[in-house]
């Protein structure tokens, strides 16, 4: 082929591709950065530097808009009785869940619903004994914060550990045990956690 034909050939690609839009490019797209964490994956723990600083457990914040476990601890102090033991494992739940995610947590996606500086009671008179009533009513918390707190209580010693809890307000309203399923897990924006009335002590 000779070097004019070859001339016209590539002046006839050149007008073919600028009439259909086209403009060829040496230059790759800019996606932008790869992303620097895997969503809702964080590192393994160290879990006997856990240990060291107090009672290893377990809390649920969001992340993809589902519940996923993450590592904590809580300070209790030995010899503490069962009643009171239950207390504090509950109030350092909550108060885990208060704070905001750590800066690698951040990264990862995890959020956390939960809100204000709520704290933890202990039964009235004709409540259950393993009942937890919170300073803030469980019907003024959001879908989202009700869920990690069901289920970050009812995986926990501050329960009786059958994936449930029993919840109350600051009134006398009779307190309700909440259920953590599955749907509630995947999906807690759309999934409420289920509860009973509780009508005898």
């Amino acid at each position: 082929m000779t070097t004019h034909r070859l001339l016209a050939l590539s002046a006839l690609s050149a007008a073919l591709l600028s009439g259909c839009g086209i403009r060829p490019t040496e230059v790759p797209t800019d996606f932008g950065p790869a992303p620097s964490r895997v969503r809702c994956s964080l590192s393994e723990p160290n879990v006997s530097a856990q240990a060291a600083r107090g009672l290893p457990v377990q809390v649920f914040l969001l992340c993809g808009s589902q519940l996923v476990a993450v590592d904590r601890t809580v300070r209790v102090p030995d010899g503490t009785a069962d009643s009171a033991r239950r207390l504090l494992v509950a109030q350092g739940l909550l108060d885990e869940l208060e704070a905001p995610p750590s800066t690698a947590e951040k990264e990862a996606g995890y959020t956390t619903d939960v809100r204000g500086a709520m704290d933890v009671m202990g039964p009235r008179r004709d409540d259950p004994d393993e009942t937890l009533r919170l300073s803030t009513p469980p019907t003024d918390l959001t879908s989202f914060a009700l869920a990690q707190i069901v289920c970050t209580f009812s995986d926990s010693s501050a329960t009786e550990g059958d994936g449930s809890v029993i919840l109350g307000g600051p009134t006398s309203a009779p307190p309700r045990r909440y259920d953590c399923t599955d749907e509630v897990r995947t999906r807690p924006g759309s999934n409420e956690p289920p509860s009973t009335e509780i009508t005898d002590g």
